[in-house]
């Protein structure tokens, strides 16, 4: 159920008849779990789109500049359109859309339970809008395909969309998710969407927008009804990144799930993240490549405990505890989300037992605040939902600190957008959201070329740099592609 669009001269896949394909709701179910399943890829969750959003941001930079050219111009803001980065997210992205219009032109002509069908449905509707909503943030107009490709003659000279053109049909999709999926999936699982997920997404979809007004609203139904979906921080920080209590975490709303020390051909369930971020000549090494600069460790408060969970500052060398100026590769603190509980997974983290969260109920909570913040300013009820976020980080395996104190309501609007985006940096570290919040309130020139930049770069540039560049080959195999993206 894995169909690409690109490359369609070189590699004609014939022509397909959906009534050939589908049969019963069960051959629907199994092209949405081809969709869902696809982003549990090296290309997207597993390394390549996860890298390239960590390193994209203010948060993480290249530790071993030995590493490939592609991940160090990621990092630099000096790539091309040739980009091998580049060049694994976009298609890969593209066949879990195949597979999920598959799975929606299934659902048109099956028979059975009307229910079950609009749920699939739904389910394929909501894969679709997640995927555009990664690429249109991250390439602008590009080719929208919403429907099933039975013949690539119909996409071979197929046109770019508009930016407010996709984002409406996102929007659409999520609604038609909320309305028709279930608000729990068999066994309670985080990998599949739910109502709640959808209506998380929507917050999302209109906070990016700046729709505050509708951005506020699907979070305080996500929050309002989240006994109903079975959300809730969880007591411990450190459990979210524990790979063997990852199954169903109450936390998560939407996850990607990797199976220890299990692999597919096609990079299906490679998992290389962990290793990334791993300690390149450590007891149990890592890579040493996607590791924060030196000032975010500094600069993080030393009361937030969420910093020791989310930094190794030591690690065992040679038997020996070391700290970080003696590590042999990079010498700096490094990420320990990933590393610190793999699960099952092989010597330098390959393979690990992670699910990787995309959308947790601490994130829902903070697009309340923001929103709601951005209507009414700092009130009550906003200052409430970050308190939330800020009383679970107090609890330190059982022991409550004082550190991050409440925030007080009466603040200023500004600070308090301010400090809630700051209470993201925290809370979200090194899961892949920093690059977005830099890129939707356009602080490119704060963070990377302002005196307190974490990690400067002085070739940042507004005019190039939010977008990334539509493939090379895209645009050779289908000129009606063109123009590529500014600066590229």
């Amino acid at each position: 159920m894995m169909w690409s669009c690109t490359d369609l001269e070189e590699r004609p896949v014939g022509i397909l008849a959906p009534e050939a394909i589908f049969r019963t709701a069960n051959d629907v179910e199994v092209a949405v779990l081809g969709s869902v399943g696809l982003l549990a890829t090296e290309q997207l969750y597993g390394r390549q789109f996860t890298s390239a959003l960590m390193l994209r941001s203010d948060m993480v930079d290249i530790g071993d500049r030995g590493t490939v050219a592609a991940r160090i111009q990621m990092n630099d803001f000096n790539m091309d359109d040739n980009n091998a980065m580049v060049l694994a997210i976009w298609p890969r992205f593209y066949e879990v859309i195949s597979a999920a219009n598959a799975a929606l032109a299934g659902s048109e002509i099956v028979t059975g339970s009307e229910a079950r069908i609009n749920a699939l449905a739904a389910e394929a509707r909501f894969m679709r809008a997640f995927s555009y909503f990664h690429l249109v943030r991250n390439f602008g107009e590009i080719p929208y395909i919403d429907f099933f490709v039975s013949d690539p003659a119909t996409v071979k000279n197929i046109s770019k969309t508009s930016v407010a053109t996709i984002y409406q049909n996102i929007i659409q999709d999520l609604e038609f998710a909320k309305q028709w999926l279930p608000d729990r999936q068999p066994n309670n699982v985080r990998t599949r969407a739910t109502k709640g997920t959808a209506a998380a997404y929507l917050a999302n979809v209109h906070l990016t927008l700046e729709n505050w007004q509708r951005a506020y609203e699907e979070a305080k139904w996500v929050i309002d009804n989240k006994d109903r979906f079975g959300y809730q921080l969880m007591e411990d920080f450190q459990d979210l990144y524990k790979a063997h209590l990852a199954d169903g975490l109450a936390e998560h709303i939407f996850a990607v799930d990797f199976l220890g020390l299990q692999t597919a051909p096609g990079n299906i369930n490679v998992d290389f993240t962990a290793s990334m971020t791993g300690i390149r000549g450590a007891d149990r090494s890592g890579w040493s490549v996607n590791v924060p600069s030196l000032k975010v460790y500094q600069t993080w408060p030393e009361g937030d405990y969420r910093k020791r969970v989310s930094f190794d500052s030591a690690i065992m060398m040679g038997g020996r505890l070391q700290p970080y100026p003696n590590f042999v590769n990079t010498q700096r603190p490094h990420i320990a989300k990933y590393t610190r509980f793999p699960g099952n997974a092989q010597g330098e983290f390959q393979q690990s037992d992670h699910n990787y969260p995309d959308m947790r109920y601490a994130e829902v909570l903070l697009i309340a605040a923001e929103a709601l913040g951005e209507i009414s300013g700092a009130t009550a009820e906003a200052v409430g939902y970050v308190n939330q976020v800020r009383a679970r980080a107090r609890n330190e395996a059982g022991v409550m600190n004082s550190f991050p104190a409440d925030l007080n309501s009466g603040i200023s609007k500004d600070e308090f957008i301010r400090l809630v985006i700051e209470e993201r940096r925290f809370e979200l570290a090194f899961e892949h959201k920093r690059w977005y919040d830099i890129q939707r309130r356009r602080m490119g020139n704060e963070v990377f070329l302002g005196p307190n930049s974490l990690e400067p770069r002085s070739n940042f540039s507004e005019a190039r740099d939010y977008l990334w560049p539509i493939p090379r080959q895209e645009l050779e195999n289908n000129p009606n592609l063109l123009p590529q993206n500014p600066g590229y």
